[in-house]
């Protein structure tokens, strides 16, 4: 059995690449485990479940598996982000989390944290991938002690808005229902609101549209598709709910530019 690289302990670098393209980053995507996101340096906006907020040096940003996020990265931005596997999960959150480390201490003990778990990562060592897995768990249990110091630090009042709310229930229904190519109104009427409204609110907790958080979701999944598998273009504009591959094609280059057959061409990128 293939292991699912969505799943696996990893430890992966985040900075800008040009050459890759930004929608490695910032296109609204999800992944069946969690994420953590460490911020060395440099400054930017992430939206996570449809609310942008601020990062900068020193943040941990957790992402519980299955919700939907995107994030700038600048040209000053380095960071590492780590895939938490999913047996690991309960050790974690059951909510986003932003932490903003202001203490030197609790800084210089985050690297001490991050540097051993990268040394296992790498070495060859007998046993080095089960001490990774016991790195992850000390980190866990660094990061609960600092969310909870970090109670009212933490917390972002906008979260319990009532648009925060909606537009949250709308990208979990976007991440369950992407690939029914569903329209804005649909899941407007399956939220009990007018699209005018979701719209609305949408703007006002992530300054983008109900459609251009819809669109952005379904394309980064056809990038992915055309980058790691060799399925057929029209296979893949079936898989996500498209009538016709000519179809997909307009949809797909009116966003990224080209064709799928050339983005595809360019070859793989690795992607965050």
């Amino acid at each position: 059995m293939m292991t699912d690289p969505q799943n696996r302990l990893a430890l992966t670098a985040i900075a800008q690449n040009k050459a890759q393209g930004k929608w490695r980053t910032e296109a609204m995507r999800s992944h069946r485990s969690p994420r953590l996101i460490f911020v060395a340096r440099g400054q930017g906006r992430i939206t996570v479940a449809g609310l942008t907020s601020g990062y900068g040096a020193n943040n941990l940003i957790y992402i519980p598996a299955g919700t939907m996020y995107g994030f700038e990265v600048g040209p000053t931005v380095f960071g590492q982000m780590l895939t938490i596997p999913l047996a690991m999960d309960t050790e974690w959150p059951t909510e986003t989390v932003h932490l903003r480390l202001r203490d030197v201490v609790a800084q210089k003990e985050l690297l001490a944290h991050i540097d051993a778990l990268e040394r296992e990562l790498t070495s060859e060592q007998a046993g080095h991938d089960r001490a990774a897995l016991y790195q992850v768990g000390l980190l866990s249990v660094f990061f609960e002690r600092q969310h909870k110091s970090r109670k009212d630090d933490a917390s972002d009042p906008r979260t319990n808005t009532a648009s925060a709310r909606l537009v949250a229930a709308y990208t979990g229904l976007i991440e369950r229902d992407y690939r029914k190519h569903l329209g804005v109104a649909e899941y407007a009427a399956a939220l009990g609101v007018t699209p005018t409204h979701l719209a609305r609110c949408c703007r006002q907790t992530c300054g983008k549209s109900a459609l251009a958080l819809l669109n952005d979701r379904i394309l980064f999944e056809a990038r992915m598709l055309l980058r790691d598998t060799r399925l057929p273009v029209s296979k893949i504009a079936q898989s996500l709910g498209f009538g016709s591959a000519a179809y997909f094609t307009r949809a797909f280059q009116a966003q990224a530019g080209m064709t799928p057959s050339f983005f595809r061409k360019k070859g793989p990128m690795n992607a965050v």
